[in-house]
């Protein structure tokens, strides 16, 4: 028997909560309910879910703290769900660790859709093989390993989310290659994404802010276009 995938869904609104789960449910996700930030963040550890819907909006300890916090342990998935419609709230959410935001009212098929594509995209180092080299780029002072999702620099490990590490990877396997913002969004997050391209420019600036520029390659910024990863020939 497959053992199904857990999602942790933290909400205020038990009618919201139970709605989504029922989708959830029905597309053979474990799902578990908490109400409000510190419940949550009691729960995470013994669910140990796959990914984990979290609003915005909570009693107490909002849901800012709770992605703090399971980020302080976990790479595990952050979907942000808010009524808020402010870019300030979707940026700084991706700043906290979240790996998407949506939009209350959301379209319950969209909302699965989301879900499903971000759990494709991160693979816990613990269910990964053995390394092979197309899934690594190595450049010096630097390996991004898309096997075991991890990325070393300077001999250190740098822990940094799926949505992170998958971008650093694409830019970084074509060297000098410029790409728009919208190319990134459709190649990282594998789906039309409602929103705007800040989203790309949060997770390039969280990136500069985990790898500073080498004397042998660096994030260039293509002001008007996009990025690249850009390697002195």
């Amino acid at each position: 028997m497959v053992n199904k995938q857990k999602i942790l869904i933290v909400d205020d609104d038990n009618n919201i909560a139970e709605l989504i789960s029922l989708y959830l449910v029905k597309e053979c996700f474990e799902t578990k309910i908490c109400n409000d930030g510190e419940t949550a963040i009691n729960t995470f550890d013994s669910f140990n879910p796959n990914l984990v819907l979290l609003d915005l909006m909570l009693p107490g300890i909002d849901g800012y703290q709770v992605c703090r916090e399971i980020r302080t342990r976990s790479q595990v998935p952050i979907i942000m769900l808010s009524a808020k419609g402010e870019v300030f709230d979707k940026v700084l959410g991706l700043e906290m660790g979240a790996d998407d935001y949506m939009e209350k009212p959301f379209d319950s098929k969209e909302l699965v859709a989301r879900v499903k594509a971000v759990l494709r995209r991160y693979k816990p180092q613990a269910q990964e093989t053995q390394a092979s080299d197309d899934k690594v780029v190595r450049y010096p002072d630097l390996e991004i390993n898309m096997t075991n999702y991890s990325v070393t620099y300077m001999g250190e490990r740098v822990d940094m989310p799926p949505k992170e590490l998958e971008l650093l990877y694409f830019l970084a396997a074509s060297p000098n290659h410029v790409f728009t913002r919208e190319q990134l969004l459709d190649q990282i997050w594998g789906y039309e994404y409602i929103g705007d391209t800040r989203t790309v420019d949060v997770h390039i600036k969280r990136l500069r802010e985990k790898l500073s520029d080498h004397e042998k390659w660096r994030l260039a910024t293509i002001w008007g276009i996009g990025y690249k990863f850009e390697v002195q020939q």
